[in-house]
């Protein structure tokens, strides 16, 4: 009990102490800005070393920011257990009840300190420097003095004068309606998906795209991974990877060693998340050089990769949002707050670029909306689906399971059985209506027929290989080779074709194991897979 009554009290010790810290960095934040907001007054001639002084305030009004995200983060991970034990001994004011209410992450980890990496100020310096040397341009000015009128023409409605490198699609869109304004996600000019407060080069057509529009929506979710490789770099302290949309919602994979996220770690992220998003972030587009970025992301060597494989320009784009500032074409949201509604909701392991040799990533999943009655939506359609799925069924009725020894293979229970025979008598029925003959082809094939096909040079990682008698062979993962083989093994009349043959032979694919979903990805399963042999002009025709 002493030890118990002791261990509350440096807790709560602890808290008061950072508590005090977060006070005081708010007024040092604060008396920033103001000598910031001074700056321009006391010599506006001094022109470039200004324009420099301004950037360094800036970044380090930003290392501040950093710390008191880092401490509010320490405060919520506090408010977990250890904080539940303290309050068994101590009951809390009303005062201190509320704040951990709000500050507590529900399943992170009580004990471990989130420490803020090196080099994300390392990184945030540089761009700000970057950045600067950017504005300086001669270039760059000369943009910004240009008064040229542009003709701007807004999609299904009305042309309106803007001025060249100056005038934005919001300011266009906002000139119609303060309403539509907000309700855009990103622009599209000349057929090119623009960011909104990326000012317009020329006589342009814009278009205004909403949520409903896919690619609004994927552009949505890019921002929103975004948001949450930044809430990953601040808790894991990891090395960020690829972080794109994906049909329904987005991800993010990050490279943290050997340690594995785990899905008590989720609600932690969220949280973080939601912080960011109530900041208002804004997205900023800087155009850099190559060599620039390999020395701004010298601490990823993930990174590095893509600007060496796949960058094969002089200069690229990246996009930054509070210290976050990543790899990428872009374009994105104005800002962070632009994201209402935000789900951390699952996570896996996998490779670099999906190669098992490569190392292993940790991902994330999430999921956002624009107004929180959509996401509603979208849980009550998750929570149905979990109901009716398809693992669960299989279970509970006994028609179906898989064991670990046999990694994406099923087994087939005998109610399970029944029903599977009894789909392949239906697809046999069919085929004979269709004229079809059905055939049975090996199961393993030497890898020069392989070769041979095309699948080798493309597929071999998805295939199960063995040696055997110094030759090369493989489990095969499709049925076309060996169809061609069957076709091709005598000499053929045109008054046999077409030729239709239907095979329910075994394929194996190697998926990876984090991929692997019950009936819809597997690696052990059939198919009603068929090919016809036909000459050219019966291919067009009913004769097929």
């Amino acid at each position: 009990m002493a030890a118990q009554a002791l261990a509350a009290q440096a807790v709560a010790s602890r808290l008061q102490r950072q508590e005090e810290d977060i006070r005081w960095l708010c007024a040092e934040v604060q008396r920033l800005r103001d000598e910031q907001l001074r700056g321009p007054e006391r010599g506006q001639a001094e022109g470039p070393r200004l324009t420099r002084e301004v950037a360094q305030l800036q970044a380090e009004n930003r290392d501040l920011h950093q710390r008191l995200c880092d401490l509010r983060l320490r405060l919520a991970e506090q408010g977990g257990p250890g904080a539940r034990r303290a309050a068994a001994h101590e009951p809390p004011t009303q005062n201190q009840e509320k704040d951990t209410k709000r500050k507590r992450l529900k399943d992170s980890e009580p004990n471990r300190e989130v420490k803020q990496p090196n080099f994300i100020k390392e990184r945030l310096q540089l761009f700000e420097t970057l950045k600067t040397d950017h504005q300086l341009l001669p270039a760059t000015q000369e943009k910004k003095n240009t008064n040229n009128v542009i003709s701007v023409r807004v999609a299904g409605g009305k042309t309106v004068q803007g001025e060249e490198w100056k005038t934005t699609p919001y300011q266009v869109a906002a000139g119609i309606s303060k309403e539509l304004a907000e309700n855009t996600v990103i622009a599209k000019v000349n057929g090119v998906l623009w960011d909104l407060d990326r000012p317009l080069e020329g006589d342009s057509t814009v278009e205004l795209l909403m949520f409903d529009n896919e690619e609004a929506q994927a552009v949505y979710w890019h921002s929103s991974a975004h948001v949450l490789g930044e809430a990953m770099e601040l808790y894991y302290g990891g090395h960020l990877c690829y972080g794109p949309p994906i049909e329904n919602g987005f991800y993010y994979d990050m490279f943290i060693g050997d340690r594995v996220v785990s899905s008590t770690e989720l609600s932690a992220l969220e949280n973080i998340c939601k912080t960011i998003i109530k900041e208002k972030q804004p997205f900023e587009r800087l155009e850099v050089s190559k060599d620039s970025l390999l020395e701004m992301f010298k601490y990823n060597k993930f990174k590095c990769r893509i600007l060496k494989e796949k960058v094969d320009t002089p200069t690229t784009t990246v996009y930054r949002c509070g210290p976050l500032i990543d790899l990428c074409k872009g374009p994105h949201v104005r800002h962070t707050g632009k994201i209402k509604a935000i789900k951390i909701f699952k996570n896996s392991s996998t490779y670099w670029e999906g190669n098992p040799e490569m190392e292993t990533l940790q991902r994330v999943y999430g999921i956002s909306f624009p107004d929180s009655k959509m996401m509603r939506d979208w849980e009550k359609f998750q929570e149905e689906a979990r109901s009716r799925d398809h693992r669960k069924i299989g279970k509970e009725q006994e028609l179906f399971f898989f064991h670990d020894l046999s990694p994406g293979s099923c087994f087939f229970l005998p109610r399970g059985a029944f029903i599977y025979n009894t789909l392949m008598d239906f697809i046999r029925e069919e085929y004979h209506k269709r004229n079809f003959t059905e055939v049975l082809s090996p199961n393993m094939y030497n890898s020069k027929l392989w070769e041979t096909s095309g699948h080798w040079q493309h597929y071999s990682n998805n295939m199960f290989t063995f040696d055997i008698e110094k030759d090369t062979f493989a489990l095969k993962p499709m049925n076309c080779p060996g169809h061609c083989l069957m076709f091709a093994h005598r000499p053929r009349s045109w008054r046999e074709m077409p030729v239709r043959f239907a095979d329910f032979g075994v394929l194996h694919r190697n998926e990876l194991s984090g991929t692997l979903t019950g009936l819809t990805r597997v690696r052990r399963f059939q198919q009603d897979d068929a090919h016809i042999f036909c000459m050219v002009e019966q291919g067009h025709g009913r004769r097929c």
